[in-house]
């Protein structure tokens, strides 16, 4: 008999919205989580935004926007809740870039064996 073990990634109704609007699969954007190309601060408090360009014909970049662990107790610290979800059509400009402590602190977090 096994233990159920707990989900690393906590899906909001908006993020799954957005994912279904712009044909991304979750294993896409776990995919932009874990290796990112660009980590910015999101336009909420607390969240990240991180990018990967999502290659094809025409050049178009995959956005996600998470908050480490939740406001709730329901959400465990060391899950993700992964707000939302975007393509940007084209390049976006470069905004604040996340400060190295909370980065590391975030990779250590996502690579961490569950």
């Amino acid at each position: 008999m096994s233990l159920p073990r707990e989900e690393k990634y906590v899906w909001t109704n908006h993020a799954r919205m957005k994912m279904r609007h712009y044909r991304l699969t979750e294993s896409r954007i776990i995919r932009v989580l874990r290796y990112p190309t660009r980590l910015e601060e999101g336009i909420m408090d607390g969240a990240v935004a991180c990018m990967q360009p999502a290659g094809g014909k025409t050049y178009s970049e995959i956005w996600a926007m998470y908050l480490v662990g939740g406001k709730r107790k329901t959400i465990d610290k060391k899950q993700l809740k992964i707000i939302t979800a975007w393509r940007y059509p084209g390049k976006s400009p470069e905004r604040d870039p996340i400060p190295s402590e909370v980065l590391r602190e975030i990779k250590n977090l996502i690579f961490a064996s569950v």
